[in-house]
């Protein structure tokens, strides 16, 4: 009788456990794969008032709004901005949470550089598809049909650009180094270098927890959720096989996304490279507190690496 009461109970603890590492997993993946995005309203708001966004500008642009078929089984939204009479191109990947709209401020100064730009919502933001958000792993399947479609109309000889920023720069990275390579830069704006790390740093920053406990629980659910594991989304590894020089850019005042992890890819990273870590600016606000020098550095980057290259390129040819 005694025994049979201690594996009653011990089944029920069992039971117990098992029924709160599902909720807790459940719950831990929830959070990631359907993290709460910023109202369309308030990024549309917030642009205007900070003047990032000229709405009379985007009115009068030459555009071309485009939907473009993802491997992963829906469409990506985009809008294909042509204010100058030039081919060159720069895609720019937005961040988690956010849509297009905020990559306007980006277009604005890469048509001072003598850009044209390509904005899209990443999926399940803005007006893409997509059921989950997966921080760059199903993304970076999105990024290479965008890339490949802009450079189908722009042609092998215009300069193609992917400028992206947090969850669109390590998107950037990993396209770039796990995928293919078939544009002539990249920028990389707060990416973080690996998402494990990432989400232990988060959890630890929100919570009193010091356990990598819920990441192991995280990865074991989100294999069963959403098809993937939290190692396979590494931009750090990505990184070593790009060829194509990258910018890294960065904010020291980073508490989201540690300077650290740009610094570390940076160190990975073979020439053709260059880093620039800004005093001021919180995550993602290294253009928004700096925007001429921030501006500078890219001038730099691209004379440096990019239009140097393409000026010999129509010489030979």
């Amino acid at each position: 009788m005694k025994r049979r009461k201690v594996l009653i109970l011990s089944s029920i603890f069992t039971t117990a456990i098992s029924a709160a590492t599902t909720v807790f997993g459940i719950f831990v993946t929830n959070k990631l794969m359907y993290i709460k995005k910023k109202d369309d309203q308030f990024i549309y708001d917030r642009e205007i008032k900070a003047q990032r966004f000229d709405e009379v500008w985007y009115n009068k642009c030459r555009k071309e709004e485009m939907l473009i078929d993802s491997p992963n089984g829906y469409q990506v939204k985009g809008v294909f901005l042509q204010p100058l009479d030039t081919k060159n191109t720069v895609i720019i990947s937005h961040g988690v949470t956010e849509n297009k709209l905020n990559s306007m401020k980006y277009a604005r100064m890469y048509e001072r550089l003598g850009f044209n730009t390509f904005v899209f919502d990443h999926r399940r933001h803005g007006e893409s598809g997509g059921k989950t958000t997966s921080y760059g792993h199903y993304e970076k399947f999105d990024l290479q049909a965008v890339v490949n479609t802009v450079r189908s109309i722009i042609g092998d000889d215009a300069i193609l650009g992917v400028h992206g920023e947090s969850m669109g720069a390590a998107t950037t990275l990993l396209y770039a180094g796990s995928l293919e390579d078939n544009a002539d830069f990249y920028i990389a704006d707060c990416a973080f270098s690996d998402f494990s790390k990432q989400v232990t740093h988060v959890i630890k920053k929100q919570t009193a927890l010091r356990t990598k406990l819920p990441v192991h629980l995280a990865n074991l659910f989100l294999r069963i959720r959403d098809g993937y594991s939290i190692w396979d989304v590494s931009p750090k590894e990505a990184v070593a096989n790009i060829e194509t020089p990258v910018l890294f850019v960065h904010s020291l005042q980073d508490e989201f996304i540690l300077p650290e992890m740009s610094e570390e890819m940076y160190e990975v990273k073979k020439e053709p490279k260059m880093i620039k870590l800004f005093e001021k600016g919180a995550h993602a606000q290294s253009f928004n507190e700096n925007p001429g020098e921030y501006e500078k550095t890219v001038r730099d980057f691209l004379e440096q690496y990019v239009y140097n290259k393409n000026q010999q390129s129509t010489s030979e040819s």
